[in-house]
């Protein structure tokens, strides 16, 4: 079967598949739901990968209903792979894949309901990433967010309404945002497609109706993408949302924001000067920000799933931060960190899952010394904590040697420092929950004592192998297949070869030392001198102290940071 003819399959699979457990789900046997979301995502990785060997050659399209571009006008609506378009699919279906296998069982008592709605959630997903047509780009990004809110909302508590409805109304004025942009190109082009809408943009550059649209597109991408200052929405949904549906959100989702980015500005934007200025000066410091203030969120929770909420804000920023250098190495160094952090806050979130099933809980204090019955989700922990924390190997050191190397390439040899000073946070604060959780270490609590938590509770009955096994198996892949990844990004981002030698290669074991450091602070706390402990604890404390009230839960001024950053991209634009 050809490339072209798969193109279509990789969302009508999904979608059709939701469709009939829709239908069928109250007459099947209780497991041929969980059974059939499985199979269904393990065909999505089939189709992705085939298309990438497809891809390998030169990108597929699929013109549909056969409305082929005459006179080099295009009619129709494309579906295009390219070679990262094809991977990301191939990604989204393992991705689903290890979810569903985590979640064997635990819907038992919403039936299929929760399959139709992650099976709409993946077709979207895979939607978004192969669409050549810009409302089509819209269309996916709102279905995917449609699933995404009934999914946080699942356990229709008081807190899961919550955080629902401010994952809602921020993403909803995100599509707002988007389709404004859309329009704007559309009244000033009459195209749609996007390629085709690069050459008519390329032409008309210092139009300021170009600037306005893509102000807005980005807009709506960073919020989906939970970057400062439009992040706020995140981890109120993490925090509420059952945890299979965690996996994907901080798996998938969030890095969907930054792909659809790179694709807008590889594609419409790539002519246009001002994007690419905006792209390479604030998007940079964008990500510098989300890096730096998701790594400090990170150490102040106690909460374990709103803890990897700032940890996914901190590594995306990362990825913004490489996406931001504007080169081949920058783009190759954010795909492959996008891939392999993606697996590696899968897994975390399957562990968190695994002690909210077998210790009736979430918080890491309440938790102390309770993980070691499940001691063997603790070595998973632990091994995630190190590799999220900088560690010399797998996926996410292959990534770290592409942006360092590519922020020397612009001149900015220092880049790599205060981006992997986000990663040391996170990886400091997870290794310190497990070290607390597993082995019972860090009898007094320093500042996350003060963050907020709350009781949780998730079916008890699954077996420990069941949910541990595909997180150990993201993480194998994470740690074992950095350097084909990392062959396979810089192919996708246009050649090139791993650098022999990086700028800083001392950087990655400063960053693990780094967390072990800050986890071994934490936990041996009560064994320092007071002298020691409290100029580091006056240092620190404006911090959290600013993050706490920057973090109200109330939707209105999550809202207020969101025009706040439309009108900086704006600035921006401007300056530029």
């Amino acid at each position: 079967m050809s490339g072209e003819t798969l193109l279509p399959l990789a969302v009508a699979l999904p979608l059709l598949g939701a469709a009939l457990l829709l239908a069928l789900g109250h007459v099947i046997p209780k497991r041929a739901s969980d059974m059939v979301a499985l199979l269904l995502a393990l065909a999505l990785a089939g189709i992705g990968a085939w298309l990438a060997r497809e891809a390998a050659a030169g990108p597929v399209t699929h013109w549909f209903g056969g409305w082929v571009p005459q006179g080099g006008r295009p009619l129709g609506i494309a579906f295009t792979a390219d070679l990262a378009g094809a991977g990301m699919v191939c990604f989204i279906g393992l991705v689903f894949a290890a979810c569903f296998a985590f979640a064997w069982g635990y819907f038992e008592p919403a039936g299929a309901m929760f399959h139709v709605l992650m099976l709409v959630f993946m077709g979207a997903m895979a939607g978004f990433c192969l669409t050549a047509d810009l409302f089509n780009l819209f269309v996916w990004f709102e279905v995917m967010s449609v699933a995404a809110f009934a999914l946080t909302a699942y356990h229709l508590e008081s807190s899961a309404i919550e955080g629902a409805l401010n994952f809602t109304i921020t993403n909803s004025l995100a599509s707002f945002m988007m389709l404004g942009g859309i329009g704007l190109l559309y009244a000033r082009f009459g195209l749609l497609d996007m390629p085709a809408l690069g050459r008519a943009a390329a032409e008309a550059p210092g139009e300021m109706v170009v600037a306005a649209a893509c102000c807005l597109l980005l807009a709506a991408l960073l919020t989906k993408a939970a970057m400062v200052p439009f992040q706020f929405w995140l981890t109120d949904a993490h925090a509420v949302a059952p945890s299979p549906v965690s996996v994907v959100f901080s798996g998938v989702m969030v890095s969907l924001g930054i792909f659809g980015i790179a694709r807008l500005g590889g594609t419409v934007f790539a002519g246009v000067p001002a994007a690419q200025g905006v792209m390479h000066g604030l998007l940079l410091g964008l990500g510098l920000a989300s890096a730096l203030l998701g790594g400090v969120g990170c150490l102040q929770q106690r909460h374990l799933k709103r803890m990897l909420a700032f940890s996914t804000i901190s590594h995306t920023g990362i990825l913004l931060g490489a996406l931001a250098l504007v080169s081949a190495q920058g783009k190759a160094g954010m795909l492959a960190y996008l891939l392999g952090h993606g697996a590696v806050k899968a897994a975390l979130f399957m562990i968190a899952g695994i002690l909210l099933t077998r210790c009736g809980g979430i918080d890491e204090i309440q938790l102390r010394g309770r993980g070691r019955a499940v001691w063997p989700a603790g070595i998973v922990f632990g091994l995630a904590g190190l590799v999220l924390g900088g560690l010399p190997f797998g996926t996410l050191d292959e990534a770290t040697r592409l942006l360092d190397s590519a922020a020397a390439e612009q001149g900015l040899p220092w880049l790599a420092a205060p981006l992997l000073l986000g990663a040391a946070l996170t990886g400091g604060a997870v290794l310190r929950a497990g070290g607390r959780i597993f082995l019972g270490w860090g009898r007094v609590s320093g500042e996350e004592e003060r963050a907020p938590t709350e009781e949780e509770q998730e079916p008890r009955d699954r077996p420990l192998w069941l949910m541990l096994a595909p997180a150990a198996v993201l993480l194998a892949a994470a740690l074992g297949l950095g350097g084909p990844i990392a062959h396979f990004a810089l192919t996708a981002a246009g050649g090139g070869e791993m650098p022999a030698e990086t700028p800083n290669p001392w950087l990655p074991w400063a960053a693990i030392g780094l967390s072990l450091l800050i986890a071994g602070w934490d936990l041996g706390r009560a064994h320092l001198p007071r002298w020691l402990r409290a100029p580091v604890e006056a240092a620190s404390g404006p911090a959290f102290a600013l993050l706490d009230r920057l973090h109200t839960g109330r939707v209105g001024d999550y809202v207020a940071f969101m025009l706040a950053g439309l009108a900086v991209l704006t600035l921006g634009f401007m300056l530029g």
